[in-house]
């Protein structure tokens, strides 16, 4: 909370405030850099194909290709 408040140094709000809006965006912006490494393991892998969209953003979608690989990796990875 002491983070985002040196961040936005007008921020105010309630204790439910808080909790509900600061909290969460600073546990989203620890885990993007989590989500960040899964998916370039994945698309290492090739189990994920990254795309541009015609707005120009990144979009990750199956490579189907590789369906017998991934359902294997999920059987094991899950046991």
């Amino acid at each position: 909370m002491l983070a985002y408040l040196v961040e936005h140094q007008d921020a105010q709000d309630t204790l439910e405030g808080i909790v509900e809006w600061w909290l969460i965006e600073q546990k989203i912006q620890r885990q993007k850099g989590m989500v960040e490494q899964v998916l370039g393991e994945l698309i290492r892998k090739e189990f994920l194909e990254k795309r541009t969209g015609l707005d120009g953003q990144t979009r990750y979608v199956i490579n189907h290709r590789k369906e017998k690989e991934i359902e294997q990796f999920l059987r094991t990875s899950s046991a």
